[in-house]
């Protein structure tokens, strides 16, 4: 079975992991993953250490607020998608992307940009998602 968490589940498990990395404890090699990925990004941090107030929080896009949440997720996307290679070739575009932008998160972000397009044009369309889509996207970056 597929772990397939709610809103609410993703965000306490991002949450949680950023306060254990924060307090020393003991923490899951996903939870570690996580805690990494909230370090890179200084601008998040001061949301997951008010969780109580930002827990809920819609971050509209219409407004120009980055959802923090969702960045970080599609993040842990990226890095199970590179581990595993798959869609195959992935690894390839990421190796590629690094070299370019001489940077794992900088590639990593160029590349959530075209894991967005893929799903948005999949939901749009009403259609599963095309690693095709994602792929053209990533050799124009």
């Amino acid at each position: 079975m597929l772990f397939n968490p709610t809103r609410d589940e993703a965000r306490m498990f991002l949450i949680e992991s950023w306060r254990k990395r924060r307090a020393a404890e003991l923490l899951t090699p996903l939870e570690d993953l996580v805690g990494q990925l909230i370090e890179k990004h200084p601008e998040f941090h001061t949301i997951f250490e008010n969780a109580d107030q930002n827990r809920d929080k819609d971050y509209l896009p219409e407004h120009g607020a980055t959802n923090p949440f969702l960045h970080l997720m599609m993040h842990l996307t990226i890095e199970e998608q590179i581990s595993i290679d798959q869609p195959v070739g992935i690894r390839a575009h990421f190796t590629r992307l690094t070299h370019k932008f001489e940077s794992e998160h900088d590639a990593q972000h160029a590349m959530m940009e075209c894991l967005s397009e893929m799903i948005w044009q999949a939901q749009r369309d009403g259609t599963p998602p095309n690693p095709a889509i994602y792929f053209s996207c990533m050799e124009r970056q």
